[in-house]
């Protein structure tokens, strides 16, 4: 089965998800690179648009992903990755998963507290 990178300009979403407790952790972008050496590595690699290159998550922090499972969605043109988080967390701002901002009456509030500190991991750089 074939992956559909073409509606999207060569990318497909990567929806990260933890494997353990089903936490979605953050989204990125796959090219069919990134998707190849995350298969072949087992560690999620990512296609940043903004820099225009392949990332290995976790080469500035160490907090890299493990692949557990990787599913398709019947389209083909989107992926969830099961993933084992290997530090305590994945948002570059410090928090377990990127999604720790909560809607609550017509505001966002941060719903969680960090997890490590981030100017420490990637030096003011985020």
């Amino acid at each position: 089965m074939q992956i559909d990178f073409d509606k999207m300009d060569g990318l497909v979403t990567a929806v990260i998800q933890d494997y353990s407790s089903g936490r979605v952790l953050m989204v990125g972008f796959m090219n069919e690179e990134a998707f190849r050496k995350t298969v072949e590595t087992g560690f999620a690699t990512f296609f940043s648009r903004s820099r225009n290159k392949l990332w290995l998550k976790g080469e500035s922090s160490g907090h890299r992903l493990l692949v557990k499972e990787i599913s398709t969605d019947c389209d083909r043109d989107a992926l969830l990755v099961r993933v084992e988080a290997q530090g305590p967390g994945v948002c570059h701002e410090g928090y377990q998963s990127c999604f720790f901002r909560r809607l609550e009456n017509g505001e966002w509030n941060i719903s969680e507290p960090r997890a490590y500190d981030p100017d420490a991991v990637y030096g003011g750089k985020q």
